[in-house]
């Protein structure tokens, strides 16, 4: 039951997630962190089973810092989203992960970049997307709202939008959500940015298209 959701600006990628941690009725906790930051420039956002979610993102995270301090070097965006798919589709076939993923970051010579990762090892490189069951409901919103080269709280707005349309339209009322952005300065969570009455999604998505 995750809600994650990202889309890429004029020079940064901003995600969010719910802060819930939940199986079958029973709510455990409300401050999961869903969003990991695998180095300085990137994000990992996990959906999923928990026990899933954070033994592959940390493996990910663990091996992209080792990648580096054996070569020297990091790895790009573009360069981690392939291997996590290559493990995606390696435990496919032996114990298969059940999570999915949404991979962004930024790159000084590239710019920020976006990638859908599912737990088939599907890899999609996308301006915005959503995984869990915010994709049945936000999907639409992003494709109305989102236009590329926005600054950030244009984003924000069309993040708004989403969420209000969430909390409108999803059976489960998700309360609390995180934000983060990665861009030239790096990896940063972002406090308070959504606020927003959840029962009200046309005020948030009228001022974002007046906005555009």
């Amino acid at each position: 039951m995750d809600t994650t959701i990202s889309l890429l600006g004029r020079d940064f990628v901003l995600s969010a997630a719910d802060v819930t941690a939940a199986r079958s009725i029973v709510v455990m906790k409300e401050d999961q962190d869903k969003i990991l930051e695998l180095d300085r420039f990137r994000l990992l956002s996990a959906g999923g089973d928990l026990g899933d979610a954070a033994q592959f993102t940390e493996y990910i995270q663990r091996n992209v810092h080792l990648y580096e301090l054996r070569a020297g070097i990091p790895l790009s965006t573009h360069q981690v989203a392939h291997f996590v798919r290559g493990e995606l589709a390696r435990a496919l076939r032996e114990r298969p992960y059940e999570i999915n993923l949404i991979l962004g970051g930024y790159d000084p010579n590239v710019g920020p970049s976006l990638y859908y990762i599912d737990y088939l090892g599907s890899l999609h490189k996308m301006p915005f997307t959503a995984q869990g069951y915010s994709a049945y409901f936000v999907l639409s919103t992003l494709d109305r709202l989102y236009r590329p080269g926005m600054d950030l709280e244009e984003a924000l707005n069309v993040m708004r939008a989403c969420l209000a349309e969430m909390g409108r339209r999803f059976l489960l009322q998700q309360r609390q959500f995180m934000v983060k952005v990665a861009d030239a300065n790096g990896v940063r969570r972002l406090e308070g940015v959504l606020n927003v009455p959840l029962e009200s999604p046309e005020r948030h998505a009228e001022s974002s298209v007046r906005a555009v």
